[in-house]
Protein backbone atom coordinates (compact mmCIF):
# COMPACT_ATOMS: atom_id res chain seq x y z
CA UNK A 1 0.00 0.00 0.00
CA UNK A 2 2.77 2.59 1.15
CA UNK A 3 4.52 1.59 -2.47
CA UNK A 4 1.57 2.49 -4.43
CA UNK A 5 0.77 5.60 -2.28
CA UNK A 6 4.60 7.12 -2.98
CA UNK A 7 4.06 6.31 -7.14
CA UNK A 8 0.75 7.93 -6.83
CA UNK A 9 1.98 11.33 -4.92
CA UNK A 10 4.40 11.23 -7.50
CA UNK A 11 1.75 12.30 -10.16
CA UNK A 12 -0.03 13.97 -8.02
CA UNK A 13 -2.87 11.89 -7.63
CA UNK A 14 -4.22 11.75 -3.93
CA UNK A 15 -7.67 9.66 -4.02
CA UNK A 16 -8.44 6.58 -2.18
CA UNK A 17 -7.80 3.31 -3.57
CA UNK A 18 -7.86 -0.23 -3.14
CA UNK A 19 -5.17 -2.69 -4.11
CA UNK A 20 -6.27 -5.98 -6.34
CA UNK A 21 -3.42 -8.45 -6.91
CA UNK A 22 -2.41 -9.65 -10.55
CA UNK A 23 -0.74 -12.43 -11.95
CA UNK A 24 2.19 -10.86 -12.38
CA UNK A 25 4.19 -13.79 -14.17
CA UNK A 26 7.51 -15.74 -12.14
CA UNK A 27 9.84 -12.95 -11.62
CA UNK A 28 7.31 -10.17 -10.43
CA UNK A 29 4.49 -8.58 -8.06
CA UNK A 30 1.57 -7.11 -10.13
CA UNK A 31 -1.34 -4.94 -8.47
CA UNK A 32 -4.38 -3.21 -10.03
CA UNK A 33 -5.13 -0.01 -8.53
CA UNK A 34 -9.08 0.85 -8.52
CA UNK A 35 -10.68 3.98 -7.70
CA UNK A 36 -14.13 4.96 -7.19
CA UNK A 37 -14.21 7.83 -10.01
CA UNK A 38 -11.16 7.39 -11.90
CA UNK A 39 -9.81 4.61 -14.39
CA UNK A 40 -7.62 1.95 -12.82
CA UNK A 41 -3.66 1.97 -12.85
CA UNK A 42 -0.82 -0.54 -12.69
CA UNK A 43 1.58 -1.02 -9.47
CA UNK A 44 4.03 -3.53 -10.52
CA UNK A 45 7.21 -4.62 -7.92
CA UNK A 46 10.13 -6.14 -9.53
CA UNK A 47 12.08 -8.89 -8.21
CA UNK A 48 15.89 -7.86 -6.96
CA UNK A 49 18.39 -9.57 -4.68
CA UNK A 50 21.95 -10.21 -4.32
CA UNK A 51 22.21 -12.71 -6.64
CA UNK A 52 20.08 -11.43 -9.46
CA UNK A 53 20.38 -7.77 -9.87
CA UNK A 54 19.91 -7.44 -13.14
CA UNK A 55 17.49 -4.44 -13.34
CA UNK A 56 14.32 -4.95 -14.46
CA UNK A 57 12.53 -1.71 -13.60
CA UNK A 58 14.71 0.25 -14.86
CA UNK A 59 15.27 -1.76 -18.47
CA UNK A 60 10.96 -2.18 -18.57
CA UNK A 61 10.30 2.02 -17.64
CA UNK A 62 13.24 2.97 -20.34
CA UNK A 63 11.52 1.10 -23.24
CA UNK A 64 8.21 2.18 -22.52
CA UNK A 65 9.34 5.55 -21.90
CA UNK A 66 11.44 5.58 -25.29
CA UNK A 67 8.31 3.59 -27.26
CA UNK A 68 5.86 5.92 -25.61
CA UNK A 69 7.64 9.27 -26.65
CA UNK A 70 8.03 8.32 -30.21
CA UNK A 71 4.23 7.59 -30.33
CA UNK A 72 3.54 4.02 -29.97
CA UNK A 73 0.27 3.28 -28.16
CA UNK A 74 0.30 -0.16 -28.66
CA UNK A 75 1.72 -0.71 -24.45
CA UNK A 76 1.03 0.76 -21.30
CA UNK A 77 1.79 4.26 -20.40
CA UNK A 78 4.66 4.01 -17.92
CA UNK A 79 3.86 7.45 -15.08
CA UNK A 80 6.73 7.11 -12.64
CA UNK A 81 9.06 4.58 -10.91
CA UNK A 82 10.60 4.49 -7.62
CA UNK A 83 14.27 2.94 -8.32
CA UNK A 84 14.88 2.53 -4.49
CA UNK A 85 11.46 0.49 -4.07
CA UNK A 86 11.99 -1.41 -7.09
CA UNK A 87 8.40 -0.23 -8.22
CA UNK A 88 6.81 1.31 -11.08
CA UNK A 89 3.25 2.77 -12.06
CA UNK A 90 1.76 2.09 -15.23
CA UNK A 91 -2.08 2.48 -17.28
CA UNK A 92 -4.13 -0.34 -17.14
CA UNK A 93 -4.40 -2.28 -19.94
CA UNK A 94 -7.49 -3.98 -20.51
CA UNK A 95 -7.66 -7.29 -22.82
CA UNK A 96 -7.56 -11.33 -23.76
CA UNK A 97 -4.87 -13.51 -24.00
CA UNK A 98 -4.20 -15.19 -27.46
CA UNK A 99 -4.38 -19.06 -26.75
CA UNK A 100 -2.54 -21.08 -28.46
CA UNK A 101 -3.13 -21.76 -31.95
CA UNK A 102 -4.93 -18.64 -32.25
CA UNK A 103 -2.11 -16.88 -33.78
CA UNK A 104 -2.53 -15.31 -37.09
CA UNK A 105 -1.53 -13.19 -39.67
CA UNK A 106 -2.72 -9.88 -38.50
CA UNK A 107 -1.20 -10.63 -35.29
CA UNK A 108 2.24 -11.22 -36.57
CA UNK A 109 1.79 -8.07 -38.52
CA UNK A 110 0.75 -5.99 -35.54
CA UNK A 111 4.31 -7.56 -33.81
CA UNK A 112 6.07 -6.45 -36.69
CA UNK A 113 5.11 -3.16 -36.93
CA UNK A 114 5.41 -2.28 -33.10
CA UNK A 115 9.46 -3.65 -33.61
CA UNK A 116 9.48 -1.43 -36.47
CA UNK A 117 7.93 1.61 -34.66
CA UNK A 118 10.18 1.01 -31.60
CA UNK A 119 13.14 1.20 -34.29
CA UNK A 120 12.18 4.67 -36.10
CA UNK A 121 14.44 7.02 -35.93
CA UNK A 122 17.42 7.66 -32.82
CA UNK A 123 16.58 4.09 -30.42
CA UNK A 124 19.42 3.26 -28.84
CA UNK A 125 21.02 6.22 -26.70
CA UNK A 126 19.17 6.08 -24.01
CA UNK A 127 18.52 1.87 -23.37
CA UNK A 128 20.74 -0.44 -21.83
CA UNK A 129 21.87 -3.41 -23.59
CA UNK A 130 18.92 -6.09 -23.70
CA UNK A 131 19.48 -9.76 -20.98
CA UNK A 132 21.81 -11.45 -22.97
CA UNK A 133 22.28 -9.15 -25.52
CA UNK A 134 24.62 -10.75 -28.36
CA UNK A 135 26.78 -9.23 -30.64
CA UNK A 136 28.74 -12.11 -32.64
CA UNK A 137 27.86 -15.55 -33.28
CA UNK A 138 30.23 -16.43 -31.03
CA UNK A 139 28.42 -14.29 -28.03
CA UNK A 140 25.09 -16.57 -29.14
CA UNK A 141 26.26 -19.34 -28.65
CA UNK A 142 28.30 -19.05 -25.94
CA UNK A 143 24.84 -17.31 -24.50
CA UNK A 144 22.89 -20.74 -24.93
CA UNK A 145 25.87 -23.10 -24.12
CA UNK A 146 25.80 -21.32 -20.42
CA UNK A 147 22.09 -21.58 -20.27
CA UNK A 148 22.55 -25.66 -21.38
CA UNK A 149 25.11 -25.83 -18.55
CA UNK A 150 23.17 -24.47 -15.76
CA UNK A 151 20.59 -27.40 -16.17
CA UNK A 152 23.52 -29.57 -14.32
CA UNK A 153 21.81 -27.55 -11.35
CA UNK A 154 18.25 -28.77 -10.71
CA UNK A 155 16.55 -28.55 -7.72
CA UNK A 156 16.34 -31.84 -6.16
CA UNK A 157 13.07 -31.28 -4.56
CA UNK A 158 11.21 -30.25 -7.75
CA UNK A 159 8.27 -32.29 -8.69
CA UNK A 160 9.24 -34.59 -11.57
CA UNK A 161 13.10 -33.62 -11.49
CA UNK A 162 14.73 -37.21 -12.34
CA UNK A 163 12.18 -37.21 -15.35
CA UNK A 164 13.64 -33.43 -16.03
CA UNK A 165 16.94 -35.27 -15.71
CA UNK A 166 17.02 -38.10 -18.20
CA UNK A 167 15.57 -35.63 -20.70
CA UNK A 168 18.46 -33.16 -20.42
CA UNK A 169 20.72 -35.73 -20.47
CA UNK A 170 19.21 -37.97 -23.54
CA UNK A 171 18.02 -35.57 -25.48
CA UNK A 172 19.07 -31.74 -24.69
CA UNK A 173 22.99 -32.55 -24.57
CA UNK A 174 23.28 -34.56 -27.43
CA UNK A 175 21.54 -31.82 -29.27
CA UNK A 176 23.19 -29.20 -28.58
CA UNK A 177 26.38 -30.60 -29.51
CA UNK A 178 24.89 -31.45 -32.67
CA UNK A 179 23.44 -27.87 -33.33
CA UNK A 180 26.65 -26.15 -31.53
CA UNK A 181 29.00 -28.02 -34.07
CA UNK A 182 27.14 -27.61 -36.92
CA UNK A 183 26.84 -24.04 -36.65
CA UNK A 184 30.68 -23.86 -35.88
CA UNK A 185 31.18 -25.90 -38.91
CA UNK A 186 29.98 -23.23 -41.34
CA UNK A 187 32.34 -20.35 -40.37
CA UNK A 188 35.52 -19.74 -39.47
CA UNK A 189 37.14 -18.11 -36.29
CA UNK A 190 37.49 -14.63 -37.77
CA UNK A 191 33.59 -14.73 -39.08
CA UNK A 192 32.47 -16.40 -35.64
CA UNK A 193 33.81 -13.29 -33.23
CA UNK A 194 33.24 -10.52 -35.72
CA UNK A 195 31.58 -8.09 -34.57
CA UNK A 196 27.67 -7.48 -35.31
CA UNK A 197 27.17 -3.71 -35.88
CA UNK A 198 23.72 -3.69 -36.34
CA UNK A 199 22.14 -3.35 -32.98
CA UNK A 200 18.29 -2.28 -32.28
CA UNK A 201 15.49 -1.75 -29.40
CA UNK A 202 14.51 -5.47 -28.78
CA UNK A 203 11.43 -5.80 -26.68
CA UNK A 204 13.38 -8.97 -25.56
CA UNK A 205 11.39 -12.09 -24.68
CA UNK A 206 8.94 -11.08 -27.11
CA UNK A 207 5.94 -12.80 -28.17
CA UNK A 208 2.18 -13.43 -27.40
CA UNK A 209 2.39 -14.81 -24.24
CA UNK A 210 3.82 -10.34 -23.53
CA UNK A 211 0.50 -9.68 -25.09
CA UNK A 212 -2.72 -8.90 -25.02
CA UNK A 213 -5.78 -8.50 -27.79
CA UNK A 214 -8.42 -5.86 -27.06
CA UNK A 215 -10.79 -3.31 -29.66
CA UNK A 216 -7.83 -1.49 -31.04
CA UNK A 217 -5.83 -3.83 -31.88
CA UNK A 218 -2.41 -6.42 -29.95
CA UNK A 219 -1.31 -4.72 -26.80
CA UNK A 220 2.43 -5.32 -25.96
CA UNK A 221 3.54 -5.91 -22.01
CA UNK A 222 6.59 -7.11 -20.06
CA UNK A 223 9.46 -4.89 -20.83
CA UNK A 224 12.08 -6.27 -18.39
CA UNK A 225 14.51 -8.10 -20.43
CA UNK A 226 14.31 -4.88 -23.13
CA UNK A 227 17.42 -3.05 -24.32
CA UNK A 228 19.66 -3.19 -27.58
CA UNK A 229 20.43 -5.99 -29.08
CA UNK A 230 21.11 -8.06 -32.52
CA UNK A 231 17.74 -8.14 -34.37
CA UNK A 232 18.29 -11.57 -35.27
CA UNK A 233 17.84 -12.86 -31.39
CA UNK A 234 14.65 -11.09 -31.08
CA UNK A 235 13.06 -12.64 -34.45
CA UNK A 236 14.65 -16.37 -32.99
CA UNK A 237 13.17 -15.83 -29.53
CA UNK A 238 9.86 -14.77 -31.04
CA UNK A 239 9.82 -17.50 -32.67
CA UNK A 240 10.94 -20.30 -30.50
CA UNK A 241 8.86 -18.93 -27.10
CA UNK A 242 6.43 -21.87 -25.94
CA UNK A 243 3.62 -20.55 -24.62
CA UNK A 244 1.54 -19.05 -27.48
CA UNK A 245 3.49 -20.48 -30.01
CA UNK A 246 4.27 -18.67 -33.60
CA UNK A 247 3.70 -20.97 -36.64
CA UNK A 248 7.11 -21.43 -38.51
CA UNK A 249 5.29 -20.47 -41.91
CA UNK A 250 5.56 -16.94 -40.60
CA UNK A 251 9.74 -17.09 -40.15
CA UNK A 252 10.15 -15.98 -43.74
CA UNK A 253 7.58 -13.12 -44.26
CA UNK A 254 8.69 -11.49 -40.37
CA UNK A 255 12.28 -11.67 -41.27
CA UNK A 256 11.38 -10.10 -44.71
CA UNK A 257 9.44 -7.04 -42.82
CA UNK A 258 12.24 -6.67 -40.20
CA UNK A 259 15.23 -6.84 -42.56
CA UNK A 260 13.95 -3.45 -43.62
CA UNK A 261 15.05 -1.90 -40.46
CA UNK A 262 18.58 -3.45 -40.72
CA UNK A 263 21.98 -2.41 -42.48
CA UNK A 264 22.92 -5.26 -44.05
CA UNK A 265 19.35 -6.85 -44.48
CA UNK A 266 21.37 -10.28 -46.52
CA UNK A 267 23.43 -10.99 -43.65
CA UNK A 268 20.67 -10.32 -41.31
CA UNK A 269 18.49 -13.30 -42.20
CA UNK A 270 21.35 -15.86 -42.85
CA UNK A 271 22.06 -14.74 -38.94
CA UNK A 272 18.66 -15.12 -37.90
CA UNK A 273 18.03 -18.37 -39.94
CA UNK A 274 21.28 -20.16 -38.88
CA UNK A 275 20.92 -19.45 -34.88
CA UNK A 276 17.27 -20.67 -35.10
CA UNK A 277 17.94 -24.38 -34.28
CA UNK A 278 20.81 -22.64 -31.54
CA UNK A 279 18.05 -20.52 -29.60
CA UNK A 280 15.31 -23.76 -29.43
CA UNK A 281 17.60 -25.45 -27.39
CA UNK A 282 17.84 -21.90 -25.40
CA UNK A 283 14.30 -22.01 -24.79
CA UNK A 284 14.44 -25.68 -24.27
CA UNK A 285 16.51 -24.69 -21.43
CA UNK A 286 14.17 -22.11 -20.43
CA UNK A 287 11.04 -24.08 -20.21
CA UNK A 288 13.16 -26.41 -17.54
CA UNK A 289 13.86 -23.73 -15.39
CA UNK A 290 11.11 -24.94 -12.82
CA UNK A 291 13.54 -27.73 -11.76
CA UNK A 292 16.36 -24.98 -11.54
CA UNK A 293 17.82 -24.60 -8.22
CA UNK A 294 18.03 -20.40 -8.67
CA UNK A 295 14.24 -20.01 -9.64
CA UNK A 296 13.22 -21.18 -6.13
CA UNK A 297 13.54 -17.48 -4.79
CA UNK A 298 12.14 -15.92 -7.55
CA UNK A 299 9.07 -17.99 -7.56
CA UNK A 300 8.53 -17.35 -3.68
CA UNK A 301 8.72 -13.55 -4.38
CA UNK A 302 6.17 -13.84 -6.83
CA UNK A 303 3.75 -16.18 -5.19
CA UNK A 304 4.83 -18.79 -7.37
CA UNK A 305 5.16 -21.98 -5.50
CA UNK A 306 1.61 -23.08 -5.63
CA UNK A 307 1.13 -25.27 -8.62
CA UNK A 308 4.57 -25.81 -8.91
CA UNK A 309 4.12 -29.89 -9.58
CA UNK A 310 1.45 -28.88 -12.18
CA UNK A 311 3.48 -26.00 -13.80
CA UNK A 312 6.81 -28.27 -13.75
CA UNK A 313 4.33 -31.64 -15.61
CA UNK A 314 3.46 -28.76 -17.98
CA UNK A 315 6.72 -27.52 -18.82
CA UNK A 316 8.09 -31.40 -19.48
CA UNK A 317 5.41 -31.87 -21.82
CA UNK A 318 6.32 -29.01 -23.35
CA UNK A 319 10.21 -29.48 -23.30
CA UNK A 320 9.41 -32.76 -25.41
CA UNK A 321 7.08 -30.82 -27.84
CA UNK A 322 10.20 -28.26 -28.46
CA UNK A 323 12.38 -31.07 -28.68
CA UNK A 324 10.40 -32.98 -31.58
CA UNK A 325 10.23 -29.77 -33.55
CA UNK A 326 13.92 -29.07 -33.13
CA UNK A 327 14.25 -32.66 -34.13
CA UNK A 328 11.95 -32.60 -37.12
CA UNK A 329 13.49 -29.33 -38.48
CA UNK A 330 17.05 -31.22 -38.48
CA UNK A 331 16.23 -33.85 -40.74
Amino acid sequence: MSDARLLLNKIGREADFELLPLDGGRNNRVAKILFADAEPLVLKSYFHSPNDTRDRLGAEYAFLEMAWNKGVRSIPQPLASDPARHTGLYTFVAGQKLEPGEVQQGHVDAAIDFVISVNDGQTSSGLPFASEACFSVDAHLKTVASRVARLADLDAEAPHVDEAAALIETRILPLWQQVSAGIGATMDEPSLRAPITQRVASPSDFGFHNALVNADGVVFLDFEYAGVDDPAKLVCDFFCQPEIPVNSEFFDHFVERIAQITVDPADFENRAKSLLSAYRIKWLCIMLNEFASAGRQRRHFSGGEDGWARRCAAQLVKANEGLDILSGEML
